[in-house]
């Protein structure tokens, strides 16, 4: 019996002793910092200083976004951004769930010449966690995230994560 309970000790240990990774590890191995953060905190305090770009797809969107964003798809269409925006100098945030597929984003921004992009730190997962307001569709308050997929649900540490 304590066999037994060696060789289960041994092969869930590195299972049950892994620690998840926290949104610094994350975004420290996906993203290549080209488009600098800014800090939840910061674009609170300054929200409309900004335009906010929800680069998620839709249907994460419709469940929750950063009052008053913008919904822009996750692709640039760069003939609209740039009819819609022709203030290259504008500050403009971009994020998603968590700040890696907003920095794709954001380099498509630059790349269009646009000098004052900054990408959400840790982005909705972070701004949620933080304790700021989300809105729905119908621009009410809400608690719940399209997290994504369950791999990345894991970094929205509140609310009520919808994977829908």
């Amino acid at each position: 019996m304590k066999l037994i309970v060696i060789i289960l000790f041994f092969i869930t240990a590195p299972t049950w002793a892994q620690e998840p990774m926290d949104i610094d590890v994350v975004l420290k191995n996906y993203n290549d910092q080209t488009v600098p953060y800014i800090s939840v905190e910061k674009l609170h305090k300054n929200k409309d200083a900004y335009l906010i770009l929800d680069t998620r797809k839709k249907e994460e969107f419709l469940v929750s976004h950063i009052p008053n964003a913008i919904w822009s798809n996750e692709k640039l269409d760069v003939y609209a951004f740039a009819k819609a925006y022709p203030d290259k100098s504008q500050p403009i945030v971009v994020y998603c769930s968590i700040g890696v597929r907003s920095e794709n984003f954001g380099e498509s921004l630059q790349k269009l010449g646009y000098t004052n992009v900054f990408n959400l730190y840790g982005s909705i997962f972070s701004w949620k966690d933080k304790g700021y307001t989300i809105v729905n569709q119908q621009k009410r308050p809400t608690d719940s995230v399209h997290v994504y997929s369950k791999e990345w649900g894991k970094y929205l540490q509140t609310g009520i994560k919808v994977y829908k």
